[in-house]
């Protein structure tokens, strides 16, 4: 019997968003928001253990606009036992720093917890700060891009780390924060069911009144790093094709790599 704790987050859909040309800002008029899809793969590490151990219970919590409320039910849908959305203008501007200041004080205010997961990183920052983060304000340890969990017992957890040109495997001390990556799990759908059931429970608010912390140490105040500007990349110029025989080509390729001063 263990309580964990997901932190999931409402994104934009990034193959929809655009960029406007001339403010350098993201214009996110019409385009759909999903659930952050490494938080997906964190739920359903969470979701898989309360199978494996009966009595478990799930807790998502998210900060974001109301609209989130969204993202949370499709969370409940998937099987979470509660959600709770942690929502202010207050909270609003906030960078890694700021939101994982929030974030730890919503964990501490739901009690206590034996794992917390976190995707790897969100697709529309692709920092993989939010989560270490967190960990580091909650005084516990944290082990990020876990791609298997091998074991459990009452103190700790045995882990694969995912590298660059491998893994490791860490034991690491309860409670933590794990940060999951897509080669962790498949996530399971919603059914027709739980779709019924998200809907009728009820998801619990809480802004910084309820969380006791200063509007000084949360959102756009507390964040020391800000985006300047968002922009895509010129497009790249068209190839050339070369024609001829294979020495024909070859002996094209020398002469033109030549002209360019690259050998």
């Amino acid at each position: 019997m263990m309580n964990i704790i997901v932190c999931a987050k409402q994104v934009p859909d990034t193959n929809e968003v655009k960029i406007d040309p001339v403010k350098g800002t993201l214009i996110r008029e019409g385009v759909p928001s999903i659930l952050n899809p490494d938080d997906a793969n964190a739920l359903e590490a969470a979701l898989m253990l309360r199978d494996k151990y009966p009595g478990t219970k799930v807790t998502v919590i998210s900060m974001g606009p109301p609209q989130a409320m969204y993202m949370l039910r499709e969370c409940l849908a998937m099987g979470a036992d509660d959600a709770v959305l942690l929502s202010s203008r207050t909270f609003g501007g906030a960078d890694t720093c700021a939101t994982s200041t929030t974030l730890a004080a919503g964990i501490k205010k739901i009690g206590e917890y034996d794992i917390v997961f976190a995707g790897r990183q969100a697709i529309d920052g692709d920092t993989a700060q939010v989560g270490p983060q967190t960990a580091q304000r909650l005084g516990v340890p944290s082990v990020t891009y876990v791609q298997n969990i091998i074991e459990i017992n009452d103190k700790c957890i045995l882990v694969e780390r995912a590298l660059e040109d491998g893994y490791e495997v860490i034991e690491v001390q309860k409670p933590c924060v794990l940060t999951a990556i897509k080669e962790l799990n498949n996530p399971r759908y919603m059914t027709i069911m739980r779709i019924e059931e998200a809907y009728k429970k009820e998801i619990i608010i809480w802004d910084e009144n309820d969380l006791g912390v200063s509007p000084n140490d949360v959102g756009l105040l507390a964040s020391p790093t800000q985006v300047f500007r968002s922009f895509t990349p010129p497009p790249k110029g068209a190839g050339e094709m070369l024609k001829g025989t294979i020495p024909e080509m070859a002996a094209d390729l020398v002469a033109k790599l030549t002209g360019k001063y690259v050998i």
